[in-house]
């Protein structure tokens, strides 16, 4: 296993891969880090190096970028996703440093540190210019109640703040729990005397605080803003700060960074900046290397993916419990769509018992991935799964059967502009099983090589089997029979289904030969991967 460190990562963190035995860890920086991608099999960042579909066209054997960080704006994760990449942060671990350095920034603007420093130091004593105003009293507002804005809560209560918060994806008891106000934007806005962001650049926030914003917003408030630089409209902000209507900003982020020479923000009376340190602490790199290389190490040993960014995100015991459902979900699909016929136009996964009331999504993406294994010479995986089924124009189709009488069983159905093949299987003493065959029960392990045959049920098939394969001189491990309950057409004799583990792979020419016999519709070879 092949770890590149790309950017500096707590030596703990470090530590943690080079205890692995036999791993091979390459501890590299930006300017060097290309050179050694070909034999990556992960990819350890911070901010700086930009992963991108250029980059990971130089990885082939990337399976997982760990971002040292919470932000992932550095790794196109589209194109993660479409090579199959699994990306990861540490969301969480610099919360107390960026809040720590927001209420930094409200002080220093309270207080006019920045001046009052250069000031003093110019020889001046400028006590009455720089009169301050206390925290105490004051209304903040939170945009943002996440693991850094709830630590900002924590930290502003010590000061006798009103504290006003939006976020329409925490419930009120959460504001409840936290002894805030959960208020619209109108309200946070009007009455808040600072304002500070702790959200992600979205599609919904991007460019947030916009004239309009500050237009809704009191007369002399303060912005903060240690989240993303995309958050912020600069110039809406710019003239709100030259008009008065906002008295001061204190900014870690830009829209670009580092910001230009000529940055209209900086020659802006009442700006306060600092080159995006928020959680630029000795603590918060110490936490958050080592928590992404206890992810990542986690990841590579086991499949459990921690605060996964490009696929449905499960907790490690969900996954330990879905684990072998996982297995069986991904061969079943393998096998449906190596022996269905014409071409797939609907996928369609059915779950019965108690997975049925799991979180199905990474059930879902294993079993396309089986499927896609047949017509893709591009790794298919739970990563990239369901953009590559979106890509060929797929539907993709879920149904819950929980209050069935079922036990605990998976069906993947193949709908294409032939017909339906379906293969249902259960988790056996922890072993995937196949049970039923298009609704013919018929069992058999679904491992190693397997030959699917269709047939009528008539006199002589099962020995013509036997004497092809001896013939040919393979060796027959097992042998499943099922046929099913009545005939498809009246006066036709029932349809049967063979299944028949081998030693190895029955050749093309072989399965030629049993299809000789006109009892035989169908015979077919899957190879399952170990």
């Amino acid at each position: 296993m092949n770890i590149l460190i790309a950017e500096p990562l707590a030596p703990a963190g470090i530590q943690l891969f080079q205890a692995q035995a036999g791993w091979n860890i390459i501890v590299s920086n930006p300017k060097e880090y290309l050179k050694h991608l070909p034999e990556a099999d992960a990819l350890l960042v911070r901010s700086a190096v930009q992963v991108d579909q250029t980059v990971l066209a130089q990885a082939p054997r990337l399976r997982v970028i760990g971002r040292a960080g919470v932000g992932v704006d550095n790794v196109d994760l589209d194109a993660a996703t479409e090579a199959g990449v699994l990306v990861m942060n540490t969301p969480g671990g610099n919360a107390i440093s960026v809040a720590e350095h927001t209420l930094a920034l409200m002080l220093a603007m309270a207080r006019h540190i920045s001046l009052a420093d250069s000031s003093t130091r110019a020889g001046k004593w400028e006590k009455k210019k720089l009169m301050g105003t206390e925290l105490r009293g004051k209304t903040l507002g939170i945009i943002g109640l996440g693991s850094i804005g709830r630590e900002v809560v924590k930290r502003a209560y010590a000061f006798e703040m009103r504290i006003l918060a939006h976020d329409p994806y925490v419930t009120s008891k959460l504001a409840q729990d936290y002894g805030v106000e959960l208020v619209d934007l109108a309200k946070l806005y009007a009455e808040s005397d600072y304002i500070t962001l702790h959200v992600a650049a979205t599609l919904e926030t991007e460019g947030m605080l916009s004239r309009e914003a500050f237009g809704q917003m009191k007369p002399g408030v303060r912005i903060v803003n240690c989240a993303r630089g995309e958050l912020v409209d600069e110039a809406a902000l710019a003239e709100a700060l030259a008009s008065g209507k906002v008295a001061g900003a204190a900014l870690d982020v830009y829209s670009t960074e580092p910001p230009p020479a000529e940055f209209p923000l900086f020659q802006t009376e009442g700006v306060l900046a600092t080159p995006h340190i928020g959680g630029a602490t000795g603590e918060a790199q110490e936490i958050v290397g080592v928590r992404i290389a206890e992810q990542v190490l986690e990841y590579l040993k086991t499949g459990v993916a921690v605060n996964a960014v490009n696929i449905p995100t499960v907790t490690r015991e969900q996954y330990r419990a879905l684990q072998p459902y996982l297995t069986l979900v991904e061969r079943l699909g393998h096998f449906a769509a190596q022996i269905a016929v014409g071409n797939p136009g609907t996928i369609r996964l059915v779950y019965f018992g108690k997975v049925a009331e799991s979180n199905t999504n990474l059930l879902r993406n294993a079993g396309l991935a089986g499927v896609l294994a047949r017509s893709t010479s591009r790794q298919a995986n739970m990563i990239n799964a369901m953009q590559l089924a979106e890509n060929r124009g797929w539907v993709v189709a879920e149904r819950h059967e929980i209050r069935s009488s079922h036990t605990d069983t998976i069906r993947v159905e193949v709908e294409t502009d032939i017909g339906i093949t379906s293969a249902e299987g259960a988790v056996i003493f922890d072993r995937p099983r196949l049970l039923q065959i298009d609704g013919i029960q018929c069992e058999a392990g679904l491992t190693g090589f397997l030959t699917l045959m269709k047939n009528l049920d008539v006199p002589g098939v099962i020995g013509h089997v036997g004497t092809v394969l001896g013939r040919n001189r393979v060796n027959i491990a097992n042998f499943s029979l099922g046929r099913r309950e009545s005939p498809l057409h009246p006066d036709e004799p029932l349809e049967a289904i063979a299944l028949v583990t081998t030693d190895e792979c029955v050749p093309e020419p072989v399965l030629a030969e049993l299809r000789e016999n006109p009892a035989v519709k169908l015979a077919r070879s899957v190879e399952f991967p170990e």
